[in-house]
């Protein structure tokens, strides 16, 4: 299935739900997220550091702005983070609860937000409770939100249970999404210009005994890599659906991908603790930690938000 490339700790860490991974190139550094411990970070190869911001609320994705900061889809709403670390909301819809997941950037640098009710699951579950609680999830009310750079927003697609994945093609004219309880990758014809997404069908499913399918990114082949929650890997699916590679990884939980460095070769890859006992967690020293693995592939440029 190709090169496997080389598997190295980017950060030793324990978040407890390592998410969102996102190439900034203007600063030639990685943002990332602990979802559950609130804090936002920013990975500088080289010198390897890795600073961090806390938030005062869980916090599914941090994405960069083209006028500098971040934008945050948090679990109350969108946020803008100004370069002097104020806060402000550009949507506010908080609800009881409801929290921030996944988010992505469009080529026109419109933020896609998603949601999802908190579920409180131990990773302790047979086969069939997972079963029964991923179809409970698809009912809970979670969406995905198309927010505009004035703040203006619409809903694309509801009813979703967990939103963790959201990227584009190369040529802008594909959106990827993942809801995890779906077990699908799904794709939708997208009109970059306008913003409009319209038919859904599904890319690939992902078999029970391969785990659940959590965060996407594309590469400039138009192929699609996804992290497998509970399964140890992260795969690679043609435009077409078919599996061409897959990377192991020494962690059950690995839980969204993305490309960065100078030349976007290098595969990042979080991490998750969530769930997972202390007996497991004593077998598993890099859970929580990010991951590289490198020279795997030739990724995109990720788009900058626009307000």
């Amino acid at each position: 299935m190709g090169d496997q490339g080389t598997l190295d700790v980017a950060v030793r860490t324990e978040a407890v739900l390592g998410v969102g991974p996102t190439w900034d190139s203007l600063y030639s550094s990685l943002l990332w997220v602990d979802a559950l411990s609130s804090r936002v970070f920013r990975f500088t190869p080289g010198p390897d550091t890795n600073a961090s911001l806390d938030m005062p609320q869980h916090v599914g994705a941090a994405k960069p702005r083209t006028v500098g900061g971040l934008v945050m889809n948090l679990r109350d709403g969108v946020a803008l983070v100004d370069r002097d670390g104020s806060r402000r909301w550009l949507v506010y819809w908080a609800r009881e609860g409801m929290r921030g997941t996944d988010a992505g950037v469009d080529p026109a640098g419109r933020l896609w937000a998603s949601t999802s009710r908190y579920e409180k699951n131990d990773g302790r579950k047979s086969g069939k409770e997972r079963k029964e609680s991923a179809q409970q999830a698809q009912q809970l009310g979670g969406w995905l939100t198309q927010v505009e750079p004035d703040g203006s927003a619409r809903v694309v697609v509801d009813g979703v249970g967990m939103g963790s994945g959201v990227a584009w093609s190369p040529d802008g004219r594909l959106l990827y999404y993942v809801d995890s309880p779906t077990r699908r990758v799904d794709v939708l014809v997208f009109d970059p210009t306008t913003g409009a997404a319209g038919r859904r069908r599904p890319l690939c499913e992902i078999e029970p005994e391969a785990g659940w399918p959590a965060g996407v990114c594309v590469d400039s082949d138009g192929c699609v890599w996804v992290a497998l929650w509970d399964g140890w890997a992260v795969r690679r699916y043609t435009p077409e659906g078919r599996l061409d590679r897959e990377l192991a990884v020494p962690v059950a939980r690995p839980t969204a991908c993305c490309f960065g460095g100078d030349d976007h070769s290098d595969l990042y890859v979080t991490t998750a603790r969530a769930g997972l006992s202390p007996e497991v967690l004593a077998e598993q020293e890099l859970a929580g930690s990010l991951l590289v693995i490198t020279n795997v592939g030739n990724g995109l440029a990720t788009p900058a938000f626009a307000g």
